[in-house]
């Protein structure tokens, strides 16, 4: 799928008198898949069986000493939400649950043999439509005057009735946000908002559907994506990173601009209250800052300050006009490439009288 391999997983349940088999096909093989197969199976019947029998796999039993058995939690949660017993067969006896072990081998060469299908949503339609239809007309073991479609329509009249909803079977990781707005699931990126960063959230995922929490609060909803190496991003969260990125840029050059020209400081500020634009204002005079030095900025706008003009172009006005009294040329800015740039960052020396004491005559010992 995409860049990734996932397994095709199936999971097949069997009522035990009609022989009537579900069937439906995963991309894994976790607990949360495990467990959906159980709740299609009762929706699919429209009740749930009394009994389900289990080998040891470790979805439903997780450790075992002779006839003491300790089940899955969460498989002990799903049987207490529809009510039936789950009791797992002896070790190494396929024969206490032949009946699914022989649908299987069934399954294999009438149903998956030779099947071509478009995507698992195609696989498990086709998959619904054979169980009740090309399974649904075997003869049923239990009696030969029965189609097993026929002997399912006696038996579901005898399986639970279902609750109200259904148990929910849903993936929950608890995931870090590093400082970009993403997420790590499942081999693939999801985007949060960027007030999100350097938090522990929660995934929550279904089949189709994930969801990142911040404890009961949903930040963030995405498609599910079976894909590798895939950026699943919603608009707003890149729009709102993009703004967020963008105003740290102002930010920045707003604290190197007052940092060299304090004057800078009351400057922006009597503009604000004038309504003029602080960003733009900013970016100008940080151009200005560069060809000219800081000192010159510095009185160029306590000069803007003291004629009550709180603009650009009076302190680019103060700039020229302390440029010809002194008859320097107009500063030209000169691009530097990045890697001229490199060359002129400030090296510390280390002090090396760490080694003056190698020339110092040693003590002698005697």
């Amino acid at each position: 799928m995409g860049r990734a391999r996932r397994p095709l997983m199936g999971f097949v349940m069997v009522l035990s008198w009609s022989r009537q088999i579900f069937l439906r096909f995963f991309l894994d093989a976790r607990m949360e898949s495990f467990l959906l197969g159980h709740v299609a199976a009762f929706e699919a019947w429209g009740g749930a069986a009394r009994v389900a029998l289990y080998d040891n796999l470790k979805s439903a039993v997780l450790e075992r000493r002779g006839d003491a058995i300790r089940l899955h939690p969460t498989l002990l949660a799903l049987a207490g939400h529809y009510r039936y017993e789950p009791r797992p067969v002896a070790p190494a006896r396929g024969n206490e649950k032949g009946r699914v072990e022989r649908s299987i081998r069934y399954i294999r060469d009438a149903f998956f043999a030779g099947r071509q299908f478009a995507d698992l949503d195609d696989l498990n339609a086709q998959a619904a439509a054979w169980c009740m239809a090309d399974a649904g007309e075997r003869a049923c073991p239990e009696d030969a005057s029965l189609r097993v479609g026929q002997a399912f329509e006696r038996e579901r009249d005898h399986l639970l009735s279902l609750p109200a909803t259904p148990f929910v079977c849903e993936e929950v990781k608890a995931v870090s946000v590093g400082k970009s707005p993403y997420v790590r699931f499942d081999l693939n990126d999801d985007s949060v908002p960027a007030t999100e960063v350097q938090r522990t959230l929660s995934v929550v995922a279904c089949e189709r559907l994930v969801r990142i929490l911040d404890a009961q609060r949903v930040v963030a909803t995405h498609a599910r994506s079976w894909y590798r190496g895939e950026v699943i991003e919603v608009k707003q969260h890149v729009q709102d990173l993009v703004d967020s990125k963008r105003a740290a840029h102002a930010h920045r050059d707003t604290d190197r601009l007052v940092s060299a020209a304090p004057a800078c400081r009351d400057l922006l500020r009597q503009a604000a209250e004038r309504g003029e634009p602080l960003g733009r204002m900013a970016r100008a005079l940080g151009e200005l800052l560069d060809p000219y030095g800081a000192a010159e900025l510095q009185r160029a706008a306590l000069d803007a300050l003291g004629r009550g003009v709180p603009h650009v172009s009076a302190v680019r006005l103060a700039l020229d006009r302390r440029r010809l009294q002194r008859h320097d040329p107009p500063p030209v800015a000169v691009p530097l490439p990045e890697h001229i740039q490199q060359r002129d960052v400030a090296v510390c020396h280390p002090s090396l009288a760490v080694y003056d004491h190698l020339t110092e005559p040693e003590d002698d010992p005697s």
